[in-house]
């Protein structure tokens, strides 16, 4: 397989998805300013809600990122590469969108997860695969 290609679609999610990290931490810090808040959320309900976007977000998309540098360096295919960032970045939008919006249950922190978790197992059995000599 084309490696270069496929670290060029690697690049593209790992940009895409740091680019929505850095908006979470936007985020969180006007509503600091807002809140006076220095350190923590001080339970107040935005306060917690973008933290916790941001925090979600950080607990999920490293371990992806590398997962989809890896397949790269392993010569997966691009379209792979492509697909698996494509339903990351997707379901993690979704999940901070639905997160900012509300800190109870929504449909679309609902599909973010799945989608989440789908590209997940997605890069599970692709690594798998790939790992196979």
């Amino acid at each position: 397989m084309d490696t270069l290609a496929a670290g060029h679609a690697a690049a593209l999610w790992a940009g895409l998805h740091l680019l929505l990290i850095l908006a979470l931490s936007i985020q969180v810090v006007q509503q600091r300013r807002k809140h006076k808040v220095l350190i923590g959320d001080e339970g107040i309900p935005e306060m917690v809600q973008a933290v916790r976007a941001l925090g979600n977000a950080v607990e999920y998309v490293p371990p992806a990122l590398v997962g989809l540098a890896i397949l790269a360096l392993a010569g997966a295919a691009p379209v792979v590469i492509h697909l698996t960032g494509f339903v990351l970045f997707t379901g993690r939008f979704l999940h901070a969108v639905g997160l900012s919006r509300s800190g109870g249950a929504s449909f679309s922190r609902t599909i973010g997860m799945i989608l989440t978790w789908v590209a997940f197992l997605f890069l599970i059995v692709a690594l798998l695969f790939y790992a196979l000599p």
